[in-house]
């Protein structure tokens, strides 16, 4: 079975989590190995989404359809979130502001 790249599930992710995931970094449970969520090899053909480290080969996130809802589990995909300063601040009616 030939492996697809992460883009393959950017619009499931994007759908289901509301942002652009793909670049999204993260580290293997198993091995350590650090990637993007783009760099994660994808299989298709399974009872589910099989997402798998391209270091270990080992199974780090899952995605599957039950019952009308999408389930994630990425329990073996730690990912790295930004510093709290880095995240866009809320602001009152809903108002972002730009970045320079």
């Amino acid at each position: 079975m030939e492996a697809l790249d992460g883009n393959a599930i950017a619009g499931t992710l994007l759908e289901r989590v509301g942002a652009e995931m793909t670049a999204a970094r993260g580290s293997c449970a198993h091995c350590n190995a650090t990637a993007q969520i783009a760099e994660l090899r994808v299989y298709l053909r399974a009872p589910g989404t099989v997402l798998r480290c391209p270091s270990c080969e080992k199974v780090v996130m899952v995605l599957a359809e039950t019952h009308g809802a999408l389930r994630i589990d990425s329990s073996s995909f730690r990912l790295h979130l930004p510093a709290s300063e880095d995240l866009p601040r809320h602001e009152p009616h809903g108002h972002v502001p730009r970045r320079a």
